[in-house]
């Protein structure tokens, strides 16, 4: 029999309570369009107010924003845009003296040649190598790296900006704060939402789960729930045990009421994944498209070619499935990293380990020898776009930003998108504040959902809904219905069915067949198990992947650069917000992918074949959420993993 899930117990508390007029959740680009708009417009020119605080009369209305991460920004997120949304909001944006911005020049899309051999390579693939290596000499190739001679107009990002997403998240709080309409408190986790007189726990009694991965409903059950209105949300507990128990110095979460909840928390946020639960997704609706985000920022050699704005894009190595980036900012500091896909189908999918194949690839690595490690991170990027779209409105809430679906899966952009998102939403807030109409879901639908309707972002998600199908059959296909999809204008696309890791990712024995023997690969993972580490780096070395040469500035131990390039903060009192619900499933399950792709080394294989988690090397990524190889029992859509509320994370002041 399956082992009943693990959750913790409701803990019965009287609980403090605060009232304010909106309260949000997360800060990242989308709350930042969000607060940006709503703030400049709560005063008039002459310092009166423009609307008034339903529960502060004769004051503004009153704003608050709970960040998970223990400081504004924190996090390391190179990252290009159009910035049209930016624009919007900071006409001078360019001259705004904002760190690590500049706007974009020179523009590359590369396909790299596999230099040494060990990369997993399609037949076709293999013969489209070989024939550009033949025909170099009239091809824009150096360096084993093919210069595409034409790229579509809509995967360019001229006029655009480099930017550290930090940085400028950092500067955006600046601006928002000075203000004094609004208060956003980082360090701040929220953990529930409340509903109607309760809040989600208090619902598990219901026939829906808790907390999902996004997906629709299953037959057979009650969801999705109509009817139940949204009245704000709970802070994390603290003083608890990692498994949420009171201890010493315990204090209950405030319970933060609200007219309106702005839920912007991201692909693998709490508040965003709970209000799937309870309420569903919208049907044919999914969010089985992912990646992982795996990034450093650099010093780059004294001597470097590279100007400010320079944006480069890759694809064909280390893996084909795999695509890469490098944008440099000012002052000889380079943002660079890879995602690694959903549709990447290894078991060994590490994407620290990738990265560094990648850096040394001889197109990149002239550029990066002799640079230095400022910081690193990762971060798991939704890119079910519209598909992954969420309810946008309903009693008392709202969702804007990555987790509701906005980002841009043809071009591959978000921050721009995410931002119009969070400004369209205060454009509708103000409407009905002024007109003094309650946030209903019908209100709500009108001012906000219908704006986002009509706009740009909307128009550009309905043209790269399906481009990415493709890729669910190969990379030669997922490139070519990409090209469809964005010179049609979506009209043209290859179709793909979006599958999860437990329905694709294949076994250790399978995956290495040909390169490994079966007992060969079964004496390594069994060895690495026993010592507690993860089985990649061994198993790769043995297909032909080199060992790294670590120099002890860039190219450095996975360990080295929990402690190099960034701390890593879990402050005492919390539970763990990684929890392996189901311990038969994990028993059972022979990958171990969780284990394999934890970007900080945090999961590690345990006793009795459930994996260890260690909080402080945990960067909150939330990669292991969508890479679980084994399927909930309860319901097949969601996974053995869960990614609850959690405080901490990378702290990076380079970012």
């Amino acid at each position: 029999m399956t082992a009943p899930a693990i959750e913790p117990a409701p803990i019965a508390v009287n609980r403090p309570r605060l009232d304010v007029d909106i309260v949000c959740v997360g800060f990242g680009p989308a709350m930042g369009g969000f607060l940006t708009t709503l703030s400049r417009q709560l005063l008039k020119d002459d310092g009166t107010l423009a609307v008034e605080s339903a529960i502060m009369p004769g004051m503004p209305p009153q704003i608050v924003c709970y960040e998970r991460a223990d400081d504004i920004g924190f996090g390391v997120s190179g990252v290009v845009t159009r910035a049209r949304a930016l624009r919007a909001s900071f006409p001078e944006i360019a001259k705004a003296g904002i760190p690590m911005a500049a706007p974009v020049g020179e523009e590359k899309v590369l396909y790299l040649l596999d230099p040494i051999g060990a990369s997993r390579r399609s037949p076709f693939l293999r013969l489209a190598d070989s024939l550009i290596r033949t025909m170099k000499w009239a091809l824009p190739v150096e360096h084993n790296a093919l210069n595409l001679p034409w790229t579509p107009d809509f995967l360019h990002k001229s006029g655009g900006m480099v930017l550290s997403l930090g940085q400028f998240m950092q500067w955006v709080g600046a601006q928002v704060q000075s203000t004094g309409t609004v208060q956003i408190w980082p360090g701040m986790p929220v953990a529930e939402v409340l509903i109607e007189h309760g809040n989600a726990a208090a619902e598990r009694g219901q026939p829906c789960p808790r907390i999902s991965n996004g997906d629709a409903t299953p037959r057979g059950q009650s969801c999705p729930r109509s009817g139940k209105k949204v009245i704000g949300v709970r802070l994390l507990d603290q003083g608890v045990d990692k498994k949420g128990a009171p201890a010493d110095g315990f204090t209950p979460g405030m319970d933060i009421h609200a007219a309106l909840t702005v839920v912007g928390d991201g692909p693998v946020g709490p508040i965003g994944q709970q209000l799937d639960a309870y309420f569903g997704l919208p049907e044919n609706h999914h969010t089985r498209d992912w990646a992982v985000g795996m990034k450093f920022v650099v010093d780059l050699p004294e001597d470097t070619p590279l100007k400010p704005g320079t944006v480069l894009h890759t694809f064909g190595y280390p893996e084909p499935e795999i695509f890469g980036f490098l944008y440099v900012h000012p002052d000889r500091v380079a943002s660079l990293g890879i995602f690694v896909p959903s549709w990447f189908d290894s078991p060994v999918r590490t994407s620290y380990r990738y990265l560094q194949h990648w850096m040394l690839h001889p197109y990149l690595w002239r550029y990066l020898k002799g640079g230095r490690l400022r910081s690193w991170g990762a971060k798991t990027l939704g890119e079910s776009g519209k598909r992954g779209e969420p309810h946008l409105a309903g009693d008392g809430y709202a969702r804007i930003g990555e987790g509701s679906g906005s980002t841009n899966v043809l071009t591959g952009s978000g921050v721009d998108e995410a931002w119009a998102t969070g400004a369209q939403l205060a454009e509708a807030v103000l409407e009905l504040l002024q007109a003094k109409k309650p946030f209903t879901k019908e209100n709500l639908e009108a001012a906000y959902v219908q704006r986002r309707r009509a706009s740009w972002v909307e128009q550009e998600a309905v043209v790269a809904e399906k481009s990415r199908d493709g890729f669910q059959r190969g990379v030669v296909t997922g490139v070519i219905g990409m090209a469809l999809a964005g010179l049609s204008g979506g009209r043209l696309v290859l179709p793909g069915k979006p599958l999860r890791p437990w329905e694709r990712i294949p076994s250790l024995e399978d995956y290495f067949r040909g390169r490994i023997s079966p007992s060969e690969v079964r004496k390594v993972r069994d060895d690495c198990y026993a010592r507690g580490v993860s089985a990649h780096a061994a198993l790769m070395e043995r297909a032909g992947w080199p060992t790294i040469p670590y120099d002890g500035q860039l190219l450095v131990s996975h360990q080295d650069a929990l402690l190099l390039g960034g701390k890593v903060q879990a402050p005492p009192g919390y539970a763990d917000h990684v929890a392996f619900v189901f311990p038969n499933q994990c028993q059972r399950c022979g990958t171990k992918l969780c284990v394999e792709v934890c970007s900080g080394q945090a999961i590690t294989p345990g006793e009795n074949g459930v994996p260890n988690f260690d909080r402080e090397k945990c960067i909150h990524c939330g990669a292991c959420l969508w890479n679980c190889a084994s399927a909930s029992p309860e319901n097949p859509q969601r996974m053995a993993v869960a990614f609850r509320a959690g405080t901490g994370g990378l702290h990076s002041a380079e970012n």
